[in-house]
């Protein structure tokens, strides 16, 4: 086994370009209850793109790798860790702003954040799928308590998070609505959702109120989206943000449906991924990936998700930006950049 690996690592804040260097650093041991993995896939989540321009320069000390998603292989088990052996294919979502990231080629981790990948899901499927089903699944179930029957509003169903939240909402019996451009209709109601709504097209709040409102919202997007969600609740309505909160909002008329408010940074943990891996196996989930990348091209993977200068004549892709990581003896490098 190599006593190195290769990363991207995160050298300097602020734009794609310039953000990040290859390095060769010492590969990782595994201590007490834990894994050491090797990566075969990751993926680039929005946190990234806020940790890279500086949002979180408290929490993260330069140079570091970076992110968060894994779909790999166990190549070593530390002291205690019986719960899996070397061979088997686990995917996780690695603890935020906690240890290394996962842009690289090795990754060590907690055994009890580590759930087996479900066989129906390719590598690059599952670390497609770590970091926005865990969301959405604690969003929906864990935070809003969704049951079959109510209605939900997914804000932005053809992104990552909501591509996936679509499809939870619908496995559990709940009548879904959600925004996307009307180029995405097509798609979001193939993913399971009752009724798309353009949100670039006017105003999404009457037409929400025109079919009595609904009992959830997960936002997606935030500002005058969060502040307006509350317009839309029918009475002990729940809504659900993701979003960070930079400013101020205006949430009165909250009081007058008596709404409940979760705010979500997700937190790891088997018990979700396990969930989320039942409902892949009985076809009621999968991961929408919109672009393939090697790990090389970490900085053209966020340039996409940006819509930024690598992204220039397409439009930010569907679902979810996967990284493949290549190793020496997996052949030539994996590499798709599509939009669907």
């Amino acid at each position: 086994m190599p006593t190195s690996m290769r990363v991207m690592e995160l050298v300097r804040f602020g734009d794609a370009d310039t953000a990040f260097a290859a390095r060769e650093l010492p590969r990782p041991d595994p201590g007490p209850g834990q894994l050491l993995v090797r990566v075969r896939a990751t993926s680039v989540n929005p946190l990234d793109l806020q940790t890279r321009r500086g949002d979180y320069r408290d929490q993260v000390a330069l140079p570091a790798v970076i992110g968060n998603d894994v779909s790999g292989v166990v190549v070593e088990t530390g002291p205690g860790a019986g719960d899996f052996q070397p061979g088997d294919e686990v995917w996780y979502l690695a603890p935020v702003f906690a240890g290394q990231g996962t842009y690289a080629e090795f990754h060590v981790v907690d055994q009890a954040l580590v759930a087996r990948k479900p066989a129906r899901l390719s590598h690059v499927e599952a670390a497609g799928l770590a970091l926005v089903g865990v969301t959405a699944w604690e969003a929906l179930v864990e935070r809003a308590g969704v049951r079959a029957g109510e209605r939900v509003l997914v804000h932005g169903g053809a992104g990552g998070v909501g591509s996936v939240a679509v499809q939870v909402a619908s496995a559990l019996g709940a009548e879904v609505v959600t925004t996307a451009r009307a180029r995405d209709h097509e798609f979001v109601t193939g993913l399971g959702a009752d009724l798309a709504i353009d949100f670039s097209a006017g105003d999404y709040v009457p037409q929400v109120r025109a079919l009595g409102g609904v009992d959830v919202v997960l936002d997606t997007v935030g500002g005058d989206t969060l502040a307006r969600s509350a317009e839309v609740l029918a009475d002990r309505g729940r809504v659900v943000s993701i979003v960070d909160i930079p400013e101020p909002q205006n949430l009165l008329a909250a009081w007058g449906v008596n709404a409940t408010y979760h705010f979500l940074f997700v937190s790891p943990g088997r018990a979700k991924l396990a969930a989320l891996g039942r409902l892949v196996d009985q076809g009621g989930l999968r991961p929408v990936i919109g672009a393939v990348l090697p790990l090389a091209d970490i900085a053209q993977a966020h340039a996409l998700l940006e819509g930024g200068s690598a992204g220039e004549g397409r439009r930010r892709p569907r679902g979810k930006i996967a990284v493949a990581v290549h190793h020496p003896l997996d052949g030539p490098p994996h590499r798709t950049a599509t939009s669907p």
